[in-house]
């Protein structure tokens, strides 16, 4: 009776003419079910999927629209988009739903996309906020306001993100050879729209497309993590099923673009440093048979290391960079290989051995090694993907786009098929020179025409298709302080080395890996930075037992990933694998931490990417702010380990870095003992993991001791500083204050909690709600606050992005609401809302393993537990709003505020 009256409620908050909802489907009666994933349809053509697994308590709603710019009509790119954008603005019952969401500390996004446009939320479990999102999310489906006022005030914020996307070179380029590709078609259009468009859409055409897309029976959602299928079933009839069935039939699109008559060519010409190359070639739709074998051809190709452009174009030098990738769509499709290369070098020759690699790639035959290592790489992303539900929650967006959900899984089975002959089918089918998009026009008195076939209905193709088991669910793992304490357990590696290790069920048997070395001091560190930052880059690139490219197709079989990178005072490890594997990825990570190969080639090709990454920046208003700030607060001299560097100098000491400074900084620092620290968490056995590390690292001690890097505060006189980055759209902003400030100041939690509010949670923080909510000027604004753990020196920060013109207009929003929180503080409901989201996101970074592994490892070198974070929690909620003000008040001041400003700015 009670879930009844809530339903009746809901139909009437929703709209009083709605007939009472219908019973829901049967929880033991879906439509489709494959894998532990169920499907249920609604009499008003809503699907649900739900996909529980309650080995962590957060769940995610991800509402995907079957509607993307392809949709769009004549004077209408970009409406997809801007939809995405103005149903947060709300509707009438529902009037702040990005507050509504900070408020419940859930995480949440849209994005649209060329097929679809979806809407996910994730939170820590919680039935009530589950019931909350489901009422928003069905309520703003056919309520939002859409309004005049909305659309003018987020104008300037879409214009906004349409320039920071024009900054980019490697996406403008690819954007204008796709838009040459498809004459007909609309993926030709970028999915954020024309500027005429999006500036001049009326109203009434944008509430239509409203109106005919955003419906039930366009849409599918998807329910995934901890929650009760049965009440979940039951709250999703009481909101979706209460929407009335569309009386309208859904537009059906039927443009396909004709076979191409030759070769186009685009050329894109901005200020800049580095040359691309961008070669595209039309390819079958997602669900066509041959999309698996296109998929497995790209990663032959465009894989690094161990593709055939990365070996011949970036290990010679020939280019820094090479990647491949494949559009699967809802409609034939297209795949691009990218080149980045040297500054000054001889694009038509290099384009030229591109092509040959791309067009003639038959001539050298495809191996049964080559295609399984590719199958193999991405078959393991499938299996990493599918042991977190609430990631494949929001992934299957992409196979609902295509049709059904239920493509995902038919995808990775097809290309468990893939054969070399497949793969050589679709090379000599699709990478033709009439078939190509390039930045070349050559003539020619042949042509070639190739058709693409259609696809099969997601019905045909999934006729006889048998879906694979489900994977095992982990525990209900509670992640409260006082559990993550007793069930961690400590220990110390005979060299010094702290180690953490919390053994628990999880879904997949996944495990989780975390370790850092600390490395030197401030005196033997001296002038040895660039080759320390260089040593730990370069660790991956190959050990004394495997090259580059055997390392990555180990990394594929142990069914793991691996990150290792560095500076000169500190290595990082971060690793993903499952309880199977474990101990082999553990062998592996002592393999490339302990006898690195540091081959003579990868370190010319590291050189040559970090030169060119450079070059790259000086023209990027980012980089240059972010350099002169840098500048601004140095305060170390030079060959500081913590020096900041300027461009010419960092490109100074890269040229100057020969291989044996690198091999000696090995020699000299690395190992471990005190200052390292490892962290396990997952499904393993606490005992074996710490007698397997002992006997890997027990005996790697530091060949240098460790000693911790006092930083100390410097003030700084507060500066503005305009810096012209010419023919860039967009310009960034980016201030600091030096702050007197630690860990456990007694003011901490206070500007902690004041610069959340302020500006540290998004779009609905002050500066998010001033300057991209109400005043439309910027894309993305924010600010930031951290203090040390060890040292009196912590900063104050703000970032923004808007065009230029628009800047001062940002600057001077940013100061006033500094100065307002400063002198008229916050209220009991800020207080209370900032609290309630910051400790639920908290707490859902504890259910999240590869946030808790970090937490843990970071607690053994602080010398912390959880129950000091349980403390801290308990002065953030004793707070009072006069307690955030006066900590503003006294801590942060506006005129030593340091502001720098890249753009291009007009005399």
């Amino acid at each position: 009776m009670q879930r009844r009256l809530r339903a009746c409620v809901v139909v009437l908050l929703l709209g009083a003419a709605w007939p009472l909802w219908a019973a829901p489907p049967q929880l033991d009666a879906p439509v489709h079910e494959a894998e532990g994933i169920r499907e249920y349809r609604f009499d008003n053509g809503l699907a649900l999927v739900l996909f529980p697994d309650n080995s962590k308590p957060v769940t995610t709603v991800n509402v995907t629209y079957r509607v993307g710019s392809r949709h769009e009509g004549y004077g209408e790119t970009g409406m997809a988009h801007l939809l995405e954008h103005l149903v947060f603005k709300g509707t009438p019952t529902h009037t702040d739903i990005p507050g509504e969401m900070r408020r419940r500390g859930v995480r949440f996004n849209g994005t649209t996309w060329l097929d679809r446009t979806n809407y996910f939320a994730s939170f820590s479990t919680d039935a009530d906020t589950l019931d909350w999102v489901l009422r928003m999310e069905a309520d703003r489906m056919v309520n939002s306001r859409i309004a005049r006022e909305d659309l003018d005030s987020e104008m300037t914020v879409v214009r906004n993100e349409m320039e920071s996307g024009e900054n980019n070179p490697v996406r403008a380029l690819v954007q204008r050879v796709m838009g040459a590709a498809y004459q007909w078609h609309n993926y030709g259009n970028s999915t954020i729209g024309a500027r005429s468009d999006v500036e001049n859409v009326p109203i009434d055409r944008l509430q239509a497309f409203y109106r005919t897309w955003y419906q039930p029976d366009n849409a599918v959602l998807v329910i995934a993590g901890d929650f009760d299928p049965a009440q979940a079933l039951a709250a999703v009839g009481a909101s979706f099923g209460a929407l009335p069935t569309p009386t309208r039939a859904l537009p059906v699109t039927y443009t396909r673009e004709p076979a191409q008559d030759g070769e186009r060519h685009v050329v894109v010409r901005r200020v800049g440093r580095t040359p691309y190359l961008v070669a595209g070639y039309h390819i079958p739709a997602g669900r066509h048979d041959d999309s698996a074998a296109v998929a497995v051809l790209s990663q032959v190709l465009g894989s690094t290391p161990g593709g055939r452009l990365h070996r011949n174009l970036v290990e010679p030098g020939r280019a820094t960079g090479a990647s491949a990738s494949a559009l699967a769509m809802d409609e034939p499709g297209y795949l691009t290989f990218v080149a980045e290369a040297p500054e000054g070098s001889d694009l038509d020759a290099l384009q030229t051995e591109l092509l040959a690699l791309v067009e003639d790639a038959t001539a050298t035959p495809f191996t049964d090694a080559e295609v399984d290592d590719a199958k193999q790489r991405m078959l393991a992303g499938y299996e990493r993907a599918m042991r977190d539900p609430n990631a494949i929650g929001v992934a299957l967006s992409e196979a609902i786009a295509q049709g059904d959900w239920r493509l995902l899984l038919r995808t990775r089975d097809r290309l468990d098929a893939v054969t070399v002959a497949d793969v050589t089918r679709v090379a000599q089918t699709y990478l033709r020179r009439d078939n190509r998009t390039t930045g070349q026009f050559l003539p020619t008195d042949a042509v070639e025409r190739v058709t693409i076939s259609e696809a099969p209905t997601a019905e045909a193709a999934l006729e006889g298709f048998v879906p694979r088991a489900a994977l095992d669910a982990g525990e209900a793992f509670d992640p409260s302080y006082a559990n993550i304490d007793a069930r961690t357990k400590l220990s110390t590696l005979s060299n010094g080395a702290k180690l953490a290790v919390l053994d628990k069920d999880t879904r997949g048997n996944s495990v989780q890996i975390r370790m850092n070395l600390r490395l030197g001091d401030a005196q033997r560190l001296q002038d040895r930075t660039t080759a320390g930052q260089m040593a730990g880059t370069l660790l991956m690139r190959g050990s004394e037992r495997y090259d580059r490219a055997a390392l990555s197709r180990q990394l594929t079989a142990l069914r793991s990933t691996l990150s290792v990178g560095g500076t000169a005072t500190t290595v990082t490890v971060a690793a993903t694998t499952d309880r199977e594997h474990v101990g082999a990825l553990l062998d592996l990570v002592a393999d490339v931490l302990r006898k690195p190969a540091f081959p003579d080639s990868e370190f010319t090709q590291l050189r040559s990417q970090q030169l060119t990454g450079i070059r790259s920046s000086v023209s990027e208003p980012g980089a240059v702010a972010n350099e002169a700030l840098s500048q601004h607060f140095n305060a170390f001299p030079k060959g500081h380990p913590y020096h900041a560097t300027t461009f010419e100098e960092r490109i100074a000491l890269i040229e100057a870095l020969q291989l044996d400074d690198v091999r000696a900084f090995h020699r000299d620092f690395y190992g471990m003992g005190d200052g390292a620290t490892i962290a396990v968490v997952g499904d393993v056995d606490a005992d074996a993991v710490r007698t397997q590390l002992e006997e890997l690292f027990g005996d790697w001690t530091l060949p240098t001791p460790f000693a911790r890097i006092e930083t100390p505060y410097v003030a700084r006189e507060g500066v503005h500083k305009q810096l012209r980055t010419p023919d860039k759209a967009n310009a960034t902003l980016i201030a600091r204050q030096s702050l007197r400030m630690h860990q456990d100041h007694a003011d901490y939690p206070a500007l902690l909690i004041g610069n959340y509010i302020l500006g540290g949670s998004g779009m609905k923080s002050r500066l998010g709600d001033r300057i991209r909510q109400r005043e439309g000027l910027s894309y993305g604004v924010g600010s930031n606050f951290s203090a040390s753990v060890f040292d009196d020196t912590g900063m104050f920060g703000v970032s923004a992005i808007a065009a230029p013109e628009n800047m001062a207009q940002v600057e001077t929003a940013v100061r006033e609401e500094l100065q307002r929180i400063r002198s008229e503080g916050i209220t009991q409901a800020e207080l209370d809302d900032a609290l309630d989201g910051m400790l639920r996101a908290r707490r859902t970074s504890r259910a999240n393993d590869p946030e808790l592994v970090g937490m843990l490892d970071s607690n053994l070198y602080i010398g912390r537990d959880m129950a000091y974070s349980a403390a801290f929690e308990e002065k953030l909620r004793a707070l009072t709003p006069e307690d955030v003000r006066a900590a503003m008040e006294r801590h942060l001041q506006p005129e030593a505020l340091s502001v720098f400003i890249g753009g291009d700015f007009k005399d």
